[in-house]
Order: structure tokens, then sequence, then C-alpha cells
């Protein structure tokens, strides 16, 4: 039970409370408190009676006590001694301080100048660490290759099941569709352009081949595999399973981001492979269905004209593409601290920063393909 009373001692007011004060309790009382405090302007508290106290019951003390004053501060006294009441009710008011308001003022010239500078200091540092991590990382997985019994291979298969088989579905669906469209779009622009609907085979090839097939992978691993990654390190660093990891003198970077390379190295391949054959498959049914190209010409053009060395340019970009999405997905999640709200920032992070950097790695490696040649 909780109660409360006013009296008059000395000329002032006391506000004498006994019982329970805590979150369980107090809510019966809130409005008789604050209102026969309002009207009697209470300006000190008797905790003598007091038994168990909370931040909620020293919240509503607070606050019936400052109801009349011009601050948040506590100008009330203490009376009588309890454990934890004055510590509690000092930590309320520490909170409930009102931080000092800045006068608004337009912006002006000098204040973007400022947001611009504050944000090339954070992308250079940003990408110092990055950088950083990623040696990090690589000489781990490197060391370990050349040790592979120290490789922890059941994390490793476990990880290829997860981020490898069973996103299998998706990405085949994905390409599926794309190759459809790129199969129709392809026949209408040939047969307003050149009247010859059949060159869709190739367009179908060389694009399945050389880039969407690679590039689809890549992407849906970013939005899948990558925000998955980032999650699971975020909240092992959360719980401090980390620092646990540290204290027993084991390397973060060798149980938990290696594992995650190797699996990621080899299951982009087999997905990029799978993702190619899935689009050239939704190519062959539209050319087949409304263009009335027959499968048998279809693939005969493919293996004629399209040479397979396209499939090995695309091909050859998956274990960059596989290396970007283990590595930012790691270092994001290692960059988590103890809340919520920044495992939230580090997963949008992650995936976004995978993205962008999967296609600016498929532009360089484009131009890098036309310089050459191939």
């Amino acid at each position: 039970m909780s109660a409360f009373s006013l009296e008059n001692r000395d000329g002032e007011t006391v506000l004498c409370i006994e019982g329970d004060w805590t979150v369980a309790t107090i809510a019966p009382l809130e409005r008789d408190l604050l209102r026969s405090v309002a009207r009697q302007s209470a300006n000190s508290v008797d905790v003598s009676a007091l038994q168990a106290f909370d931040t909620a019951g020293a919240l509503l003390v607070h606050k019936a006590l400052t109801t009349t004053s011009e601050t948040d501060a506590a100008p009330y006294g203490i009376q009588g001694e309890h454990a934890g009441a004055e510590a509690l009710l000092e930590i309320v008011a520490r909170r409930e301080l009102s931080p000092e308001t800045q006068p608004h003022r337009p912006k002006n010239f000098i204040d973007v100048l400022a947001r611009i500078g504050e944000g090339a200091v954070e992308f250079c540092s940003e990408t110092i660490e990055t950088l950083s991590f990623i040696g990090e990382a690589l000489l781990t997985t490197l060391k370990l290759v050349v040790q592979p019994h120290k490789i922890r291979w059941t994390s490793v298969v476990a990880i290829m099941e997860e981020a490898g088989l069973e996103a299998l579905p998706i990405v085949s669906f994905l390409s599926f569709f794309v190759g459809m469209v790129i199969a129709f779009i392809g026949a209408t622009m040939l047969q307003q352009t050149l009247g010859a609907t059949v060159f869709t085979v190739e367009l179908v090839g060389w694009a399945m081949m050389r880039e969407f097939g690679v590039v689809l992978t890549g992407i849906l691993l970013a939005g899948r595999t990558n925000s998955s990654f980032t999650a699971q390190i975020g909240s092992m660093k959360m719980r401090q399973e980390v620092d646990a990891m540290q204290t027993l003198g084991i390397d973060p970077i060798e149980a938990l981001v290696t594992p995650r390379i190797l699996a990621m190295m080899v299951m982009t391949p087999l997905l990029t492979f799978a993702a190619t054959l899935s689009g050239m498959l939704g190519g062959l049914m539209i050319s087949w269905v409304a263009l009335d190209i027959s499968p048998i010409l279809f693939i005969t053009r493919i293996q004629d004209i399209v040479v397979i060395q396209n499939f090995w340019v695309g091909l050859s970009k998956a274990p960059i593409f596989a290396m970007i999405v283990a590595l930012i997905a790691c270092r994001q999640g290692l960059q988590v601290r103890g809340d919520v709200q920044s495992l939230g920032r580090a997963t949008t992070a992650s995936v976004v920063h995978a993205i962008f950097l999967i296609i600016v790695a498929d532009a360089l490696f484009a131009m890098m393909y036309m310089e050459l040649g191939i």
C-alpha cells in the first residue's frame, strides 16, 4: 500500500509519503497527489515511513513538488532517512533539467561550409577505418587458408546453407523474370529498329551472362544476406558476446568474419550461375511463346554466337561482390553499440553501402573489360 499526507511544520508544508511507491502502486495516487500538493504548495518531502521506492515513484514525487516551481530543478528539501530515496530523487531531478535553448537564427553560408566539412571529415575517417578493417580481415583469412585445420568449418557450412541455399529460390525467380523483361524489351526495340526479333536471343545471352546474372545476385545478397550478417553480429555485440570472445582469447575476426567471407566466396559464384541460367530460361520462354523462336534455335544461337567468354566475364565479378557483401556486413555489425537504434542504423548503412559498392565495382569492371577488349 502507498499513501501520502500533507503536514505543516515550522511554517512550511511537508509531503509525507509512506508505504511502497513503485510503478505498480502509484497510479491511483497521481491525480490526488498533484492536486493536493499544488493547492498547498508543499516544498519538502518526508521519506521516514517510505518502504519500496523506484524511479517511477521518484518521478511522481519530483513532478508534484516542482509543479508550482518556475524550473525543473529540485528546490524542495528531503526529510527523514531512506536507503535510496535521496539518490533516486537526485537522478530524476537531473534528468528533468531542461537543456538551454539556443536562439534560432537563419542558416548562412558558413553553416553550409561547416556541414560540408563535417561530412568530408566523417567520410575520410570512415574510409580509413573501413580499409583498415578490410586489410585485417583479409590477412586473417589468408592465414587461416594456409592453415585450414584452424578454420571453423561447421560455421562455414552453416553460413553456406543460410546465405546460399536459402537464397537460391529468390535469386532464381527474380532472374527468371528479369530475363523475360529483357526479352520483351529487346524484341520490341529490335522489331522497331531492325525488323529482326531473332537477335533477342543474343541480347538475352549477353545481358544475363555479362551483367544481370551477377549484379542481381550481388544486390539480392546485399539486401538479404548482408542485413542478416549485420544483425547477427550486432546482436552479439549488444549482448557483449564479442567482448566475451576477446576475454577468452578468441579473435572475433577469426570466429565471425572469416567463416562468412569463405562461405560467400563459395556460394556467390554458384548463385550467379543459377541466376544466369534462370534469366536465360526466362528469355527462352518469352522467345518461344511470343516471338515464335523455338528452344532449339534459341540454344543453338546462344552456343554459336554468344561465346562462353561472356559467361566467365560475369562470373569473374562474383568473388569481388562476395567480399563486398561479407566485409561490409561484418564491419557494420562490429560497429554496433549497446542500443537497438545503433543496430538499426548499422543494418541500414550496411545494405546501402554494399549495394553502392557493388554498382561501383560493376562499373569499374565494365570499363576495365572494355579497355581490354574482352
